[in-house]
């Protein structure tokens, strides 16, 4: 995990609107891109539904991958969200909130041109924040046995993509797309458009699966002999007089962008989904033969290594320099004395984050009843004493701190990993999950010792006034 030099966090300057249909339902959908927060993120809001649900744009919420990527949380559905977010991954916008009055995203011309151009004239502003970017140190795959599809990503300096496909067919042989940089996405890849075989389109119009659809929003390529009958019924789904095949075995009406623009949405999709990590990444992927079930599962790989690593990841921390707070000026804020106070000193403090630190040693009073023979540190004063560097946080946003107490109000996803013993220094991290209102602090707290992660909890504390 890492922040590239001078990269900040990026969101659009004022809100966007754009109406089409979705492809599969054929509903009219009215989407907007709203600018959002820092460390929002992509997400999605269902106005239509009651309470406006919001769906993030998680790999942990794919339900199914049938004809597109498709996510649900608590029964709230997105469909086919891939080609929006590929457009603000390659416009390199973080935080966005995308409101929809449908499930489905509409298809446009089946590619993130449309979706590019509505941000670009929304206008893409800085934020303060830095980004954050994962750095791929080691070779990550994933391989789908079934389809023989694999992806796999590598170290490299910049985000690129390759994607090769093979789809064994006259029509459509093998195609590759590479990417080199994401500044090149806007004028290489956005404008490639969707695209299916004739066989899978006449059992999609025979199961009313695709409404939506019309010539302009799909590449069909004529991968077997065509009847008169079967041309008939896509005329009429089409809603075109006449339909005929075109040399390169595409159906007419539709002019190919590029030769191989059918690799090039490929590479569009797997950026589209490969977004649900819902991180910056920084490494080369080279998927062979992708599909929304590789990319996905490959997504949720890759966001459960990278919690993993973020996790344990242990903060460096120079202890010979001078603490930010000292004991004494600690006591000057909380109201915690010994044998109660649990935390030594503050080395790093800003609106959203707290740094404490701890030696733990023999004369602990609590060794003296808590496994005399073998001393540990109780798991629950380690907790106490992440809420104490919390309350310097939360205390810090007063003027006057002496005059106040911090409570808990609640402490969920305690995990104990490792045991304190004596001699070691601990240290607390403690970052705000949403900002302090009204007093109430809600944050994510981690202790470490010896460079591992010995603690983690979600805690929520308010101050009041001393009575």
């Amino acid at each position: 995990m890492a922040n590239k030099p001078n990269s900040k966090q990026r969101t659009i300057a004022k809100e966007a609107t754009l109406t089409g249909v979705g492809l599969h339902t054929g509903e009219k959908v009215t989407m907007k891109f709203l600018p959002a927060p820092e460390n929002h993120g992509y997400a999605f809001k269902r106005v239509d539904l009651e309470g406006e649900p919001i769906i993030e744009a998680d790999a942990n919420f794919v339900e199914n991958t049938q004809r597109g990527t498709n996510l649900e949380k608590k029964g709230v559905k997105i469909q086919t969200p891939e080609h929006v977010l590929a457009a603000l991954v390659g416009l390199e916008i973080d935080n966005v909130l995308i409101e929809l009055n449908s499930p489905e995203l509409p298809i446009m011309d089946g590619s993130s041109k449309f979706f590019v151009e509505a941000l670009e004239n929304a206008g893409v502003v800085e934020q303060e924040k830095e980004r954050e970017e994962y750095i791929v140190k080691d070779v990550i795959s994933y391989k789908d046995e079934a389809s023989g599809s694999e992806i796999t990503i590598i170290p490299s300096d910049d985000y690129q993509i390759t994607t090769m496909v093979d789809f064994g067919t006259k029509v459509l042989g093998t195609q590759n797309a590479t990417l080199l940089k994401l500044s090149d996405f806007k004028e290489e890849i956005s404008n490639a458009r969707t695209f299916s075989f004739l066989h899978e389109l006449e059992m999609l119009l025979e199961h009313g699966l695709i409404k939506g659809g019309d010539l302009n929003n799909a590449i069909v390529y004529v991968d077997k002999e065509i009847s008169d009958e079967t041309m008939k019924k896509l005329e009429k789904a089409f809603g075109k007089e006449k339909l005929s095949v075109k040399p390169n075995g595409i159906l007419d009406n539709l002019t190919l962008h590029q030769p191989n623009e059918a690799a090039r949405h490929k590479l569009l999709d797997v950026i589209g989904d490969l977004a649900l990590t819902g991180i910056r990444i920084r490494g080369k992927v080279i998927a062979n033969k992708p599909g929304h079930f590789v990319n996905t599962q490959f997504a949720k790989k890759l966001a459960k290594i990278i919690k993993l690593e973020k996790r344990n990841s242990v903060p460096k921390y120079d202890l010979s320099l001078p603490p930010l707070m000292d004991i004494h000026q600690i006591m000057d804020m909380l109201p915690h004395r010994p044998p109660f106070l649990l935390i030594d000193r503050v080395l790093e403090l800003s609106d959203n984050h707290v740094v404490g630190m701890k030696n733990v040693t023999m004369n602990e009073p609590f060794f003296v009843g808590h496994f005399p023979g073998a001393p540990v540190m109780p798991g629950v004063l380690q907790v106490e004493a992440m809420a104490q560097t919390g309350g310097i946080l939360v205390l810090s946003t007063v003027p006057d701190p002496e005059n106040y107490l911090t409570f808990f109000m609640k402490i969920d996803k305690v995990k104990f990993k490792q045991k304190v013993l004596p001699g070691d220094t601990l240290i607390f991290h403690c970052s705000l999950i949403t900002p302090i209102r009204r007093g109430i602090c809600h944050m994510q707290a981690y202790a470490y010792a010896n460079d591992k992660l010995v603690c983690e909890a979600e805690m929520m504390a308010q101050i009041a006034k001393k009575q």
